[in-house]
């Protein structure tokens, strides 16, 4: 393949690895232990459907969730793996009708949600890096697709722990290469309610950092490293984020941002940015 058809490759491997809850039948609504502390409707156990659950698997709170300021609803992203499971690997079943797989279900989903978030790292990182590390992470990413192939009992079998280890390994020398040119070596990963406002803050490496009500608005962000960032309640405000790198759906949903915030465009804009 070549490296322009893989690269289009890509682009519509992102695009499915964005949520599509119209296709799902509301497995994460259902399979997650969640919290009120962390801004959920409910403490709920795994397997209990969230009480918002409609029969038709809508949430019946869905356009009031800054009202009832449900963060964790609205920060959560499933990376695509709702619909994959729902449609592909179930070929459409749903756990109400067919309860006796049900478990299943949620656990296939589980570790298809992990795998679809690597997947979204390691296509990232591809596009991020050069040719020689490129070979490595395309191996990784064809191995990611064949294991979302297989049958339920097959993705149950997954060694996902194992499979992280290689993946991290190659997203660090990813980080590790686009870190030759800093002029120092990252010192603190804590900048917590911290002013960048305004700042040149292109190539800088923010991966594992946390941003936790940093203001980056106004930012110049080419080539920003925010992978794996804690950004919850960070200020994007008139912020171009759209040369970033691994900025997730998650990340954005949790930020602060309006309507001159730019983002990839694999990205959505969250509506209350709007």
């Amino acid at each position: 393949m070549s490296n322009q058809s893989k690269e289009n490759s890509y682009k519509e491997a992102l695009k499915e690895l964005a949520a599509n809850c119209g296709e799902c039948c509301g497995i994460c609504c259902v399979a997650l232990y969640f919290t009120k502390m962390d801004g959920f409707p409910e403490d709920k156990r795994p397997g209990k459907p969230c009480s918002n659950l409609t029969d038709d698997f809508k949430c019946k709170i869905h356009s009031d969730l800054m009202k009832h300021q449900l963060k964790g609803c609205m920060a959560y992203d499933c990376f695509g793996a709702g619909q994959k499971v729902t449609r592909e690997i179930y070929k459409g079943l749903d756990w109400r009708e067919h309860s006796e797989c049900a478990g299943e279900m949620f656990q296939v989903f589980l570790i298809v949600y992990q795998l679809h978030q690597m997947l979204w790292y390691l296509i990232e990182a591809h596009k991020a890096t050069s040719k020689n590390i490129q070979n490595q992470l395309t191996l990784l990413i064809q191995e990611n697709k064949e294991m979302t192939k297989m049958k339920p009992a097959e993705i149950l079998g997954v060694d996902v722990e194992e499979y992280r280890q290689r993946v991290n390994s190659g997203l660090k020398e990813v980080c590790h290469s686009l870190n030759k040119g800093l002029k120092q070596d990252k010192k603190t990963f804590n900048y917590m309610g911290k002013s960048f406002k305004k700042q040149n803050l292109d190539g800088e490496d923010f991966s594992m950092a946390l941003l936790i009500a940093a203001d980056l608005e106004g930012c110049s962000l080419r080539k920003t490293n925010f992978l794996g960032a804690d950004m919850r309640d960070a200020n994007l405000n008139n912020t171009d984020l759209s040369d970033s790198l691994f900025l997730t759906q998650m990340q954005i949903n949790t930020a602060r941002g309006n309507s001159n915030t730019i983002i990839p465009g694999s990205l959505i804009k969250p509506d209350t940015w709007k």
